[in-house]
């Protein structure tokens, strides 16, 4: 099931994808806490960084772009600076954002999270949760319209902001119809009958449960609530994520499949059901079926929840899951799977150390470089020169040992977290891939002469350059076996 689902997300044709929306920003900000406040009984927060992410509709919309789809946002947001953010933000993953509407005397929503070691301690909302007026639901809709006619299907990610009234949903619904666009919908609030139309909800259990007006508490809860939200919106299929229980998805004939959750450790659930939804779309707008495309939302989901932060699931996290749990992926990592790889660790806000090498003969020296290397960061990722580059760089006769055999040795060093093989003449392409926190070569190399050097600086890591141990190298190892053989 693994590889044929890793084989459908890898053959995925490319689809556009209108999100409809509240928009809004997600600000973080990250620190220690060791004191009390004198002035109070509060803890005081030592901020070591802060960070702004795309949130509501605007963060779905950057998932259906990570995952692989061409995104489309509608919205609304305010004349200010955190509206410009959000446009900047949404550049970055190249959303066509012309869908969104500004209206002068509405802020632009932002929630702040106060965060200290991957806990929340407090999170501070700036809105305005009214409708729109007329005069900006109107050409929020005539952005809606034109974008149905360009897309492939249809996300509405309700948040209760106001961006979306009774008159703007059923239009939405209306004109998907008449066009043959499937609507799926992240709902919100008590009043499902405004979702008629849609083809797919996805409610969370605390959102289905309200709904429903069932306390959710067993399985047969489950099931009776999808059958009244089914009455409610005349949907064509119903899925309850349940957190740490999985998702549940409903047919409207009777017929449900239960997916248990696929995460191991979860820092963050925010953003989840951002990721679900798009996951869904994605795979349902290109042609897959819903189990199937639950299916891969699941597993989307339970990198989510490992991520600091309501962040982007990328489609090259996802293949590396599957993968991983195909195979048990040892420390041999492909490009595309290290790529991801490392990613995941950023997210959870773990530094990469990347270095690079032959590794011909491996030796004390190249043992306590790599180790001083890790010790430099939260990881360290590999890059082993093939024999065909390693040829290319050495001359006639090099590698002594080949690729495989050196990828082995490397592999059973605690100290390395990844190794990669890479034909090219530099790093550089593997470089850009793994975006690197820090950059490692050792003492025979000056600072301005690493390859990369430049591409991490830029992105704000650094290079640092590790002095070998003297008198020991694989070519004056290969020296004195020559000597020795010739007495």
């Amino acid at each position: 099931m693994r590889s044929k689902l890793s084989h459908i997300l890898t053959n995925i044709k490319p689809v556009s994808i209108l999100v409809v929306g509240d928009v809004i920003l997600d600000r973080y900000v990250r620190g220690v806490v060791d004191r009390i406040s004198p002035e109070s009984p509060a803890q005081v927060l030592d901020v070591t960084n802060e960070e702004e992410l795309l949130g509501g509709a605007a963060n779905v919309a950057a998932n259906v772009a990570a995952l692989g789809g061409r995104a489309m946002l509608s919205g609304v947001v305010g004349r200010d600076d955190s509206a410009d953010t959000i446009k900047s933000l949404l550049g970055k993953w190249s959303i066509d954002h012309k869908g969104l509407v500004t209206d002068s005397k509405r802020p632009t929503t932002i929630k702040t999270r106060f965060m200290a070691l991957r806990q929340q301690m407090l999170r501070v909302d700036r809105e305005l949760c009214v409708d729109i007026p007329e005069s900006v639901q109107k050409r929020l809709l005539q952005a809606i319209e034109k974008n149905i006619k360009r897309c492939d299907g249809v996300i509405i990610s309700d948040y209760g902001k106001g961006a979306l009234s009774i008159e703007t949903l059923q239009h939405i619904f209306d004109s998907s119809r008449k066009a043959g666009k499937k609507v799926i919908v992240d709902p919100k609030g008590t009043d499902y009958s405004r979702y008629k139309g849609a083809s797919l909800i996805t409610p969370n259990r605390k959102e289905a449960s309200l709904a429903s007006g069932i306390a959710i508490e067993t399985e047969s809860d489950y099931t009776e609530a999808a059958k009244r939200l089914f009455r409610l919106t005349n949907a064509e299929d119903v899925m309850i994520t349940r957190g740490a229980e999985g998702m549940t998805v409903f047919h409207a004939n009777g017929e449900k499949l239960h997916l248990p959750a696929e995460a191991l450790e979860v820092f963050d659930v925010s953003g989840a059901g951002d990721t679900v939804t798009a996951a869904i779309a994605l795979i349902m707008f290109s042609g897959a079926g819903l189990e199937t495309a639950a299916r891969i939302a699941n597993i989307a989901a339970s990198i989510e929840v490992g991520h600091v932060g309501a962040k982007a699931v990328t489609k090259e996290e996802v293949l590396y899951k599957l993968d991983a749990d195909e195979a048990s992926v040892a420390k041999h990592m492909n490009r595309r799977q290290v790529t991801a790889f490392a990613k995941k660790l950023k997210a959870e806000g773990k530094s990469v150390v990347f270095t690079n090498g032959c590794f011909d003969i491996l030796h004390a020296g190249h043992v306590d470089y790599l180790q001083k290397a890790r010790a430099k960061g939260d990881a360290l990722v590999v890059g082993l020169n093939s024999d065909k580059s390693v040829r290319r760089l050495k001359g006639k006769g090099r590698p002594i040992t080949g690729e495989k055999d050196r990828l082995k040795v490397l592999e059973a060093l605690s100290c390395i977290d990844a190794v990669t093989i890479f034909d090219e003449a530099t790093p550089l392409q593997l470089i850009k891939k793994v975006a690197p926190d820090i950059l490692v070569k050792g003492g025979d190399y000056l600072p301005e002469r690493v390859v990369g050097k430049d591409l991490v600086e830029k992105e704000g890591g650094e290079v640092v350059i590790i002095p070998l141990l003297p008198g020991i190298s694989t070519t004056t190892i290969i020296e004195r076996i020559e000597r020795s053989m010739a007495k």
